[in-house]
């Protein structure tokens, strides 16, 4: 049996190669791919989160494993239909989610596995959404430093797209490279599996399931067709002239300036040289140069034109009509505009995008900065930021978190402001988020205050501390938690340097990525060994929401607690029989702890 690694990378392989794919469905039958889709997934937040049945991470084993590969050898394996919720979004409306039951989510899993693994190498640079080591920071750096000169932004956002893939059309796309029936016939299941609303089942006629695990995959290869329309039909049609014409005036100026530099006629050279930086000198309006540029993320898409405003509103009517036609998609009316790029702002992955122009600003004597693209942050992100720690115009304590203790209180101010600024590191105009900073920081030291019912300054004194960091030293805030023999837990808030940074990535949340099944729990999991009662064979997994729904390891305290608690792990192989006992007799599948 070949490992995970293995199959996966003679998958890329191909997938790089332009070969077809002929026998995919048969790596469904690999126990490894599973256990590697186990080891991405288990930890998620929703894996302990029913669908329509109560199944749910807890209880995992190789025995289910068998039972699903089984089902898969006899084409057996029915996707349940996701139980609904709605989830609030910024514009007051709400957007379906759904929730899978974990036997669909842990074969989406390696579903998405093959998929990626195979279509990873054939999507298209420009596309920066839903792809491993890609995301809005790789797009908006692309844009920044590749798309000088952009004259028109043409904004792109399809209508609910996810919501609206044609089932027929995405496995059309599929079977071009796929010669799988099997497979396909899976994929149409998943597809088609339906979800469940106030226990009343509605039919999925169209689009890819909102919080299925295989679904950001599949609207990516959905999606390529459109990168090649804009790459292979728009850019060539758009894109013409090696570089502009050069400017009959400044070149005029620069003859006369080399005359008088021969003459020896130097105040006529500073006067000449002086006339020359006001021009440009390249023509602004050469009809022999046109440039078109694009990228993408998921749904979202800008292209930026260097033309006339008619060629751009061409662009965007075929850029609808082939959606309309080829993809059976609408472009969003409301959100699908044409945007001068230098005096007016293109919104995108929440930046505001612009062509700086400022021709009285010369670096060694040449306007460098005309041209250039900055990313900003915009004033109503930074308010919109800021409202949830206001009342009245001023900065007020969160209710919510007094009963927290100092560490809590300051590692969630902590947390959501270093994300903040984490994100908005690429724009030239970060330091706007000083606003930010200071309403939160004065929100979180009354909120501290409010809790020991003293004052903002006395908190200010006791949690002041400063940093060390590679733009010099900084002032924060602390909370420590003391651990005999360990060292000691640290919530921060502040200590980052409101200076832009062209290189900057996101560092809180690292994505873990496994590509070979060895991580520790799996090795717990194949030593197939209770770690409670040591009895060998028939073994499963439990799992915790958190490490502090367990009671303190004391005396009292069932073997267990005990064990997780001094282990630091929310999961613990068990035997069916201790795992019985632990949900009180219950089965596992149908009692979540």
């Amino acid at each position: 049996m070949q490992s995970a690694a293995t199959v996966l990378g003679v998958l890329r392989e191909r997938g790089r190669r332009g070969l077809p794919c002929d026998e995919l469905y048969r790596q469904l039958f690999n126990p490894q791919l599973y256990l590697l889709a186990y080891g991405r997934i288990y930890t998620n937040q929703g894996a302990m989160t029913p669908g329509v049945t109560q199944e749910t991470v807890d209880g995992m084993s190789q025995a289910r494993i068998g039972r699903i590969i089984n089902a898969m050898r006899h084409e057996r394996y029915r996707f349940r239909p996701v139980r609904r919720v709605h989830i609030p979004k910024k514009n007051g409306k709400t957007r379906p989610l759904g929730l899978p039951t974990w036997s669909d989510k842990l074969v989406g899993e390696v579903v998405r596995l093959l998929l990626e693994a195979y279509y990873e190498p054939t999507f298209s640079d420009r596309s920066h959404g839903f792809r491993p080591r890609r995301g809005c920071h790789t797009a908006l750096r692309e844009i920044a430093n590749t798309w000088t000169g952009t004259a028109w932004f043409i904004e792109g956002d399809i209508a609910d797209c996810f919501g609206s893939l044609d089932h027929d059309l995405m496995i059309e796309i599929l079977s071009e490279k796929i010669h799988d029936n099997r497979f396909l016939r899976l994929v149409r299941n998943m597809l088609r599996a339906g979800y469940l609303e106030d226990w009343t089942w509605g039919a999925s006629l169209s689009g890819v399931p909102q919080g299925g695990v295989a679904s950001p995959v599949l609207s990516s290869i959905y999606l390529h067709k459109l990168d090649e329309f804009v790459e292979k039909v728009l850019i060539p049609e758009y894109t013409r002239g090696d570089r502009r014409a050069r400017n009959p005036a400044y070149l005029d100026l620069q003859n006369e300036l080399a005359k008088a530099r021969r003459r020896g006629d130097r105040a006529q050279a500073r006067e000449l040289r002086r006339r020359m930086v006001s021009l440009p000198s390249s023509d602004p309006d050469d009809p022999r140069y046109r440039r078109l540029r694009y990228c993408r993320y998921a749904d979202d898409h800008l292209l930026g034109f260097t033309g006339p405003k008619a060629e751009a509103e061409e662009i965007k009517q075929r850029l609808a009509e082939f959606l309309r036609d080829d993809l059976k998609l609408e472009l969003s009316a409301d959100k699908t505009l044409i945007t001068h790029a230098r005096t007016g702002a293109a919104r995108f992955l929440g930046y505001e995008i612009i062509v700086q122009h400022n021709s009285s600003k010369t670096t060694r004597r040449r306007r460098s900065v005309n041209g250039q693209v900055a990313l900003r942050v915009p004033l109503d992100v930074i308010k919109a930021k800021s409202a949830p720690y206001l009342r009245r115009g001023k900065p007020a304590k969160q209710k919510a978190l007094t009963n927290g203790d100092d560490y809590t209180i300051i590692a969630t101010y902590g947390a959501t402001y270093r994300g903040i600024v984490q994100y908005y590191l690429l724009a030239g105009d970060v330091h706007r988020l000083h606003r930010l900073r200071w309403v939160m920081e004065t929100s979180m030291l009354k909120t501290l205050a409010g809790k020991h019912r003293s004052s903002m300054s006395k908190m200010a004194a006791k949690h002041k501390a400063k940093i060390q960091t590679p733009q010099g030293p900084r002032t924060c805030f602390e909370a420590a938690i003391e651990r005999i023999g360990r060292k000691p837990l640290v919530a921060r808030f502040g200590g980052i340097s409101l200076h832009r940074q062209k290189t900057a990535t996101i560092l809180d949340r690292a994505p873990t990525r496994v590509d070979h099944p060895h991580k520790e729990l799996l090795t717990r999991l194949l030593a197939d060994t209770c770690e409670v009662c040591q009895q060998t064979g028939n073994v499963e997994v439990h799992h915790v929401r958190a490490l502090k729904d367990l009671t303190a390891p004391g005396p009292l305290s069932p073997a267990w607690a005990t064990a997780m608690a001094n282990r630091r792990r929310k999961t613990l192989v068990v035997c069916i029989s201790c795992h019985s006992q632990i949900h009180g007799g219950q089965p596992a599948t149908q009692l979540t702890p």
